[in-house]
């Protein structure tokens, strides 16, 4: 059997989480690792009534001196199981505040043992009675941006009961974030270099008076989308940065060969200008944006085609429109028409071209 490590970070926990020590120890699963992120004083009476249930399963309760997040508290843990217990062979995340129990851990556990070398998640049903309204649409709302910006389908993208290999740990001490967001990292690091697999877990809300999270809904789903949008925004900056070299090549060729060339100067100026600029943004696209481990000729005879379809069907829509509507408006729908090709050129890149 697998040994799998479950670590759960803490800050200002409750009895829900001695309930799901001793669940844990009773069935004889672990070792467990604890981090106390800076919980305080008065809840030291928490932290020393599963102390010794925790070290007596080989595993350790860590401290933070201060509250540093729940991103650093997961580096830390990890960074300690790295050192100090090489028996571990997979990690397992899960939560203090009751939304995990000793049942879906394990269901986690048997899915990391069936596939050693992928990322497990614990995945949740947001369409029950009883979900709250906002944890449903915020669900629903970054599980299409999320697939829409990395090309993976994940129904659950802030799940925090996952199996993570040990040979991936390394990567994740390097992985930035300290707080939330580090979870939205982590899973964007993990799907370019992993497959990821979901298994159904329960779905447990507490009533709204009850329940208690230190999730900040504004400034940590701020963090959250921000990361979620860092891929597209390097896309936006090297289509617009492809552009602007495509204009300063025209203008610099326009000018060195309008002497020499004078009948088809603009030709040639548009023809190295464009070649140019699409090199460069393949490159930028490859290396930078999707950080593609595709082969390099391969992705750009993918590119190149794609980009010769591109031009053709803005050309070929911009051409239907304005014969549908013939008012001189031929620039108002090459804007529309190129702005929604933009965002299809993004999924299409993403997905096919510079996949793997």
């Amino acid at each position: 059997m697998s040994n799998a490590a479950i670590v759960i970070p803490s800050y200002e926990p409750d009895e829900r989480l001695v309930q799901l020590i001793n669940d844990l120890v009773n069935k004889g699963m672990g070792p467990i690792y604890i981090v106390n992120d800076g919980s305080g004083r008065e809840y030291d009476g928490i932290f020393c009534s599963i102390r010794n249930m925790v070290e007596s399963g080989g595993g350790a309760i860590l401290q933070h001196d201060v509250n540093r997040g729940k991103g650093r508290a997961l580096k830390t843990a990890f960074e300690y199981i790295l050192k100090n217990d090489q028996d571990v062979e997979s990690v397992v995340t899960a939560d203090s505040d009751g939304q995990h129990t000793c049942e879906c851990i394990q269901r986690v556990i048997d899915a990391g043992f069936k596939n050693k070398q992928c990322l497990i998640l614990g995945v949740r049903t947001f369409d029950l009675d009883g979900v709250p309204w906002r944890s449903r649409a915020g669900n629903k709302i970054t599980e299409k941006v999320f697939e829409y910006i990395t090309g993976v389908h994940i129904t659950d993208t802030q799940t925090g009961l996952r199996a993570i290999p040990r040979e991936y740990l390394p990567d994740l001490l390097n992985v930035k974030g300290e707080r939330f967001e580090y979870e939205m990292r982590m899973l964007i690091d993990a799907v370019d270099k992993m497959d990821v697999i979901e298994v159904p877990i329960q779905t447990i809300y507490d009533s709204k008076e009850n329940h208690q999270t230190h999730f900040n809904t504004l400034k940590d789903s701020i963090r959250i989308y921000r990361i979620l949008c860092e891929r597209f925004v390097k896309y936006i900056f090297s289509s617009v940065s492809a552009c602007l070299l495509d204009l300063a090549i025209f203008a610099a060729a326009c000018s060195l060969l309008e002497q020499k060339h004078p009948a088809m100067y603009i030709t040639y100026a548009t023809v190295s200008a464009r070649v140019i600029s699409a090199v460069y943004n393949y490159l930028i696209n490859y290396r930078i944006v999707f950080k593609s481990k595709e082969n390099p000729g391969k992705a750009a005879v993918k590119y190149f085609l794609l980009a010769a379809v591109q031009m053709s069907c803005s050309a070929l829509l911009v051409t239907v429109l304005n014969r549908i509507w013939p008012n001189g408006t031929e620039v108002v729908f090459k804007a529309i028409v190129d702005t929604i090709l933009f965002f299809v050129s993004y999924a299409v890149q993403q997905r096919f071209v510079f996949k793997e």
